[in-house]
């Protein structure tokens, strides 16, 4: 296995990032971030890649921010606060701006900002062996790297609140609260993503993510622009013509 943080591959019209620290179960650390980044940009940009899917080595998905990478004496004056604008806030952001599909491969464990990062992800589908939980409140930390704002919406605020107390939650725990879409392997869910229109399914995410910060006739007016767009496209002409066949 290379000393790579991240491994990249593509075919089949699928991009795969997997994070490749499994010494430390995909802990990210600076380098991985950038890597990481990277990846998620070079998948975004090419024209080939119609679905990416996130993953980690050795039965791990993510431990979340490698936190021994820090040393105590650099931990003395360590912000935080910037440390968030350079790592996961600015990898946060990308991931919502792709707008082809994204699946979290959640193939073990998936702790702290790990699941975060899950959770920007369109898609989550969980091995059966695969925990997941927040650990933030346990060092003192709040949870970040977008979870204050994507959990709440997949699994509701009580449920949410109840989560960033730290306990530790199966695969099928998850999947019965609407923390992930599907138990097992993402390749039927692959398949099907790899088949959907490109132009409507960017359009789509952008709108439904724009839904809850906007009022109904927001929405609808979105919706007016997103489908003049979408309608346009030969990806719709040719579903037409095929229909109007049949």
């Amino acid at each position: 296995m290379t000393n790579l943080p991240i491994l990249y591959s593509a075919e089949n019209n699928t991009a795969t990032i997997t994070l490749n620290r499994p010494q430390v179960k995909n802990a990210l650390n600076k380098d991985m971030h950038i890597a990481l980044y990277e990846a998620f940009e070079k998948a975004k940009t090419d024209d080939t890649v119609s679905v990416i899917i996130l993953q980690g080595t050795d039965n791990a998905f993510c431990a979340g921010a490698d936190l021994k990478s820090i040393s105590l004496e650099q931990m003395k004056t360590f912000d935080y606060g910037d440390a968030l604008e350079e790592t996961y806030n600015r990898l946060i952001r990308q991931i919502v701006s792709i707008n082809k599909p994204i699946v979290a491969n959640i193939n073990g464990i998936a702790v702290g900002a790990g699941l975060s990062i899950a959770l920007a992800c369109d898609y989550r589908v969980a091995h059966e062996q695969a925990h997941l939980g927040l650990g933030f409140l346990k060092i003192g930390l709040v949870p970040d790297a977008g979870a204050s704002y994507f959990l709440p919406r997949l699994v509701g605020l009580g449920k949410a609140m109840e989560l960033s107390l730290g306990d530790m939650i199966t695969a099928k725990e998850a999947f019965r609260i609407n923390l992930i879409n599907e138990i097992g392997q993402p390749e039927q869910l692959v398949k099907k993503l790899v088949k959907m229109p490109p132009k409507a399914f960017g359009l789509m995410k952008q709108t439904f993510q724009a839904s809850f910060e906007h009022s109904l006739e927001q929405v609808l007016e979105m919706e007016v622009f997103a489908q003049r767009q979408a309608s346009e496209t030969n990806e719709h002409k040719r579903a037409i013509e095929q229909f109007l066949r049949k």
